[in-house]
């Protein structure tokens, strides 16, 4: 993928060669200065691929890497609340990987996006620190920033910037695709095909694949939930007769504390660690996460060593007394894996060197928040945007307990709710400004008792 064949281009667009803020060919670091230079093709390889659970297609990124010295990695996130493990470190991990073999990672603040989706009530100025509160996260956390290879873009920004490229690509996705189809990649937006979506959803999957080719993107480095809008920019590429095709580097969901939770979710706060989270409740989470004994297969507490504490460590220690089987290290999951099975390592042990191991890793990421004045007031900027109201909550579960009838009224009941706060598709609720709670909560008591009477 050394050079770009030349596509048939959407109307009225003149796409660059290059992304933005990418300097151009003449300018790029010799290889003689890049310390990646010592790794051969299969090392290269070896490392890139390792951040995917699944990668399509690995010839092509065999030949890319055989032929393009920094390849650009896309991946991208909406600002949407605190930021759980799943998103904190194994971004980190991942976009460290990535930078060690030579690629270049462009990293998406979709604040647009977040918007589309009704993140945050579609507040872009709450939108905003929360995007600067996940970045001021994984600065801390460790994530190699200084070496000018990671880029954070803010869309809304990026987009105006080059509005003339970018409208005209999103036409024309989606003046090739049908309905269902775009449907399909409702997944990306924490959706199923079964919601009720509004226009601006339908939008957002031919945004996001209008995102891969305004960024330039050789490589988009997403999770498994967001496989279909990828497979519709490679699909897209089939339409316009391009013949490099982004490659699909897919990464692990890792599940939440609870059994069956397939994806971590912030709004269940009990079975989602969050990076700033005390020691004592990331003890506290995982004490009580399931962890059936002997069971390997959809145990997050062996998920979370396998993805996180092997990657960020290289070993796992679990510390023993004598009498329970002695200290020990495990260099690789397959030996921990035949440990567990076996019965050899019990859930307890398992449990109490695995909260040790976060624990070890979050603390960066407390003390920058703790000791740091800016990230502190940007944290408690973001959890004053996040508050449940449990007053108003209250009052809506005491009006069933106390009128059944309100089941026979569901939309005015809803449409009361509505009053009180704002369902986000993260489940979680949102109160516009917390000084209104009081107002809130009476003028919901007012409605309520007006509905009943209906």
């Amino acid at each position: 993928m050394a050079t770009e064949t030349t596509e048939q281009s959407p109307p009225a667009e003149q796409v660059q060669s290059l992304s933005i803020s990418e300097p151009q060919a003449d300018d790029q670091p010799s290889s003689s200065s890049n310390p990646t230079t010592s790794l051969s093709l299969e090392e290269k390889y070896q490392i890139v691929r390792s951040v995917a659970e699944e990668c399509i297609q690995e010839d092509e990124l065999r030949n890319l890497l055989a032929h393009k010295t920094e390849p650009i990695c896309y991946d991208g996130f909406e600002p949407s609340g605190r930021m759980h493990i799943a998103q904190g470190v194994m971004k980190t991990i991942n976009v460290n990987k990535l930078t060690s073999a030579g690629c270049r990672v462009k990293i998406w603040i979709a604040d647009w996006f977040a918007q589309l989706n009704n993140k945050m009530g579609g507040d872009l100025k709450k939108i905003e620190t929360i995007g600067r509160y996940m970045i001021e996260i994984w600065r801390a956390a460790g994530m190699n920033l200084d070496t000018g290879k990671v880029e954070f873009l803010w869309s809304s920004k990026e987009i105006n910037a080059r509005a003339h490229e970018y409208w005209p690509r999103v036409m024309d996705i989606a003046r090739k695709n049908k309905l269902p189809r775009i449907i399909r990649c409702s997944q990306i937006m924490g959706r199923t095909e079964q919601d009720e979506l509004t226009a601006a959803q339908i939008l957002y999957p031919c945004m996001q694949c209008a995102d891969i080719f305004f960024l330039q993107a050789d490589i988009c480095q997403l999770g498994m939930d967001q496989r279909k809008v990828n497979m519709l920019a490679r699909e897209y590429c089939d339409d316009i007769k391009k013949k490099n095709k982004p490659i699909i580097l897919s990464h692990h969901m890792l599940p939440g504390l609870q059994q069956g939770q397939e994806k971590m979710s912030k709004s269940d706060v009990t079975s989602s660690i969050f990076m700033e989270d005390e020691e004592a409740e990331v003890n506290l989470k995982i004490k009580k996460a399931y962890c059936p004994p002997n069971v390997v297969d959809g145990n997050p507490c062996m998920e979370y060593v396998k993805y996180l504490i092997l990657p960020w460590f290289n070993e796992f220690s679990v510390e023993r007394t004598e009498k329970n089987g002695g200290n020990k290290t495990f260099k690789t999951f397959e030996e921990l894996a035949a440990d567990y099975q076996s019965g050899e390592l019990h859930p307890a042990d398992l449990k109490s060197a695995l909260s040790k191991a976060l624990n070890k890793i979050l603390e960066p990421v407390r003390a920058h928040f703790k000791n740091d004045k800016a990230a502190k007031q940007l944290l408690q900027s973001v959890k004053s945007h996040q508050v449940i109201t449990l007053l108003a909550l209250g009052l809506v579960i005491a009006t069933l307990l106390l009128y059944p009838e309100c089941w026979m009224k569901g939309p005015v009941f809803l449409n009361s709710i509505s009053l009180i706060y704002l369902t986000t598709p993260d489940g979680i609720l949102y109160i516009h400004e917390i000084v209104r709670v009081p107002y809130i909560a009476i003028r919901s008591y007012y409605c309520f008792m007006r509905f009943l009477k209906l």
